[in-house]
C-alpha cells in the first residue's frame, strides 16, 4: 500500500473513535481522544525511513511488542521513555493488528466518558 493509502487508512481508523479529532503537530498529522494526544502518524522521521506511527500504549506493552519476533514495532524517540510505541506500516500491515493497536492506544489516554461510548458501541 502506497504510503499516503496507509496514512488514509490510519486516519480512517483513528477519526472513527468516539471525540477523537485530528490536528498538525510537527507538520505529521496527529489524533486526539478528547485533549488528549493519542497517535502521530510519521514519516521519514529521526532514521525511520518509512511510513509508521507513534501510539500510546498502556505499561508494559512496550516491552512486550518490541520483543515479539514481528519487528513491526519499536520504541520511538521522545515519546518511547513514555511506554509508546512505534508500529512500522510499510511491507504487508496486518491492519487487523493496527487497528487493535489503535482502539489499545484510545484506551490508554481517552477519558471514561469516551471509552463509556466506545464500549456501548459493541
Amino acid at each position: 500500500m502506497p504510503k499516503s493509502g496507509a496514512r488514509d487508512r490510519v486516519r480512517e481508523l483513528c477519526l472513527a473513535l468516539p471525540g477523537a479529532t485530528e490536528k498538525l503537530s510537527h507538520g505529521s498529522p496527529a489524533f486526539f481522544a478528547g485533549k488528549q494526544f493519542l497517535m502521530l502518524w510519521a514519516d521519514g522521521h529521526h532514521d525511520h525511513d518509512f511510513a509508521h506511527l507513534w501510539c500510546a500504549a498502556e505499561p508494559g506493552v512496550q516491552e512486550a511488542l518490541v520483543a515479539s519476533a514481528s519487528g513491526r514495532v519499536f520504541r520511538p524517540p521522545y515519546v518511547g521513555h513514555r511506554g509508546w510505541i512505534g508500529v512500522r506500516l510499510d511491507g504487508d500491515v496486518d491492519w487487523t493488528e493496527v487497528e487493535e493497536l489503535i482502539v489499545d492506544a484510545f484506551r490508554a489516554v481517552a477519558p471514561r466518558k469516551l471509552i463509556a461510548e466506545l464500549d456501548g458501541r459493541a
